[in-house]
């Protein structure tokens, strides 16, 4: 994609919280600036990624087909530390690309999910990489797309809601059965999930019923939300497991999401004017 096109792309993620519009609303997209191989210098790039489990994403450097490797896979074999925006998080994350059979499998499931992956590979005769990013973890507290910590809030849970939007898409056109992708969204939504909520129970939760004493009450009823989010978060693992009946998987999604928004909007009318 052009430079400019590119630039584009990446301040309308970063202006709305990784949020877009127009041909990439419902892409999964993140910002991934890497270290030029040659001059050393930052270069930021917006790239489709997978989700892939709790310590990953996938990376497809397939440049829509060029003959040529994207310059920002050059860089990465180069300096394989770069920088991760996901609209909500920002975080270094360690670059390495797949070989044999995992590359081949992760690209499987790629096609499966989107055939157009697969018709990049057919313009061309390299064989197109697939590069997993881990997460490098942080010293202190996640660095949040946020000025506040009530902004960081609403950031994280609509980047929630974007993803269970998208969940939700995939599974209503699945027919009658559920890709391996498919499944790993889901798994990934549920690891994610239970992880911020793991994070509030741990973290946030005592740090508001330290600062605000009267809103123990309502801390109390939040973490209640969490134990009735979770036994569905559980419920819906099993149902997506292998084989997996997308009906079943369906009618799981929307018993979580009716609850999951019911909690999201309480929990940010009780928590962000106590946090600014």
């Amino acid at each position: 994609m052009p430079n400019d096109f590119n630039q584009q792309i990446i301040d309308e993620f970063r202006a709305n919280k990784g949020r877009l519009t127009g041909m990439f609303e419902n892409a999964r997209l993140v910002l991934l600036t890497t270290t030029g191989a040659r001059s050393g210098k930052p270069h930021t790039t917006p790239v489709g990624y997978l989700p892939d489990g709790a310590e990953r994403i996938l990376v497809i450097a397939s440049a829509g087909g060029s003959p040529r490797h994207p310059a920002w896979y050059h860089n990465l074999l180069a300096h394989p530390e770069v920088t991760v925006e996901d609209g909500a998080f920002v975080y270094r994350a360690r670059a390495e690309p797949l070989t044999g059979e995992e590359r081949d499998q992760a690209f499987a499931r790629a096609v499966e999910s989107d055939p157009g992956w697969a018709a990049y590979q057919e313009k061309t005769t390299r064989l197109i990489p697939v590069v997993a990013l881990y997460e490098i973890p942080a010293d202190g507290p996640p660095t949040f797309n946020a000025g506040s910590l009530g902004e960081a809030v609403k950031v994280v849970h609509d980047a929630f809601r974007r993803e269970l939007a998208l969940l939700r898409q995939e599974i209503a056109g699945a027919g009658t059965a559920l890709g391996a992708q498919l499944r790993v969204n889901c798994l990934t939504f549920c690891h994610g999930l239970h992880n911020h909520h793991t994070g509030e129970d741990l973290g946030l939760f005592p740090m508001i019923e330290a600062r605000h004493p009267e809103s123990a009450p309502v801390v109390a009823l939040l973490r209640e939300e969490h134990e009735r989010i979770a036994a569905l978060v559980e419920e819906l693992r099993r149902v997506v497991a292998d084989p997996a009946d997308p009906a079943a998987v369906r009618a799981e999604v929307e018993r979580l999401t009716t609850e999951l928004e019911a909690h999201l909007t309480h929990e940010e009318e009780q928590l962000i004017p106590l946090l600014g």
